[in-house]
């Protein structure tokens, strides 16, 4: 399988990185390559994946929804990254199918990991999100999403939900394995 601190990608990883994304061989490589020289223990850690958030966002407070983006994508439940977890959520944030976008975005609003959202999950998420923007910009929101309940208060209701409904992700059986949100009451 590959030890976590050799030079070298294992093939079961490149193979299956190749068929999970849009990456070539030869991009994999240098991704693995940097990925070593950043990380040298071979995995990622939600402190160095706070700083990483903390450059982008320099003027904000990006811990919160720092840790809400790294459980979404610490899919084995580790409380690390590996540099699968890795490409994984980097193809699927800017290049991958829309169905495994939208599978990302329930499980980063699904904060208990219980396969609902519910009212408070969205305004914990909508909590950490306004941490990233700017005060000078926040005063430029429109005023039914100017404060972060409001902003959750008009997501929840796009989805026409009770205050203590939820809403659950399914995929069908059909044959483009197409993902619905499926709403209770």
């Amino acid at each position: 399988m590959g030890n976590a601190k050799s030079s070298a990608m294992s093939k079961e990883i490149l193979e299956d990185l190749k068929l999970n994304t849009r990456f070539s061989e030869n991009e994999l490589s240098q991704w693995y390559e940097n990925f070593q020289k950043q990380c040298p223990s071979g995995r990622i850690s939600p402190d160095e994946f706070k700083k990483i958030y903390e450059r982008f966002f320099p003027d904000s407070d990006a811990a919160a929804y720092a840790q809400h983006v790294f459980r979404s994508f610490d899919t084995n439940d580790d409380g690390t990254l590996d540099f699968k977890e890795y490409i994984i959520a980097l193809h699927m944030t800017s290049t991958g199918k829309t169905e495994r976008k939208l599978e990302w975005a329930f499980s980063l609003f699904d904060v208990d990991k219980n396969g609902y959202i519910t009212k408070s999950e969205v305004a914990e998420i909508c909590q950490s999100i306004f941490k990233l923007i700017p005060k000078e910009e926040q005063e430029n929101l429109p005023a039914d999403e100017n404060t972060p309940e409001k902003r959750a208060d008009k997501l929840w209701s796009f989805f026409n939900k009770k205050d203590n409904g939820n809403i659950r992700c399914m995929k069908s059986n059909t044959p483009i394995g197409a993902l619905y949100l499926v709403t209770r009451h």
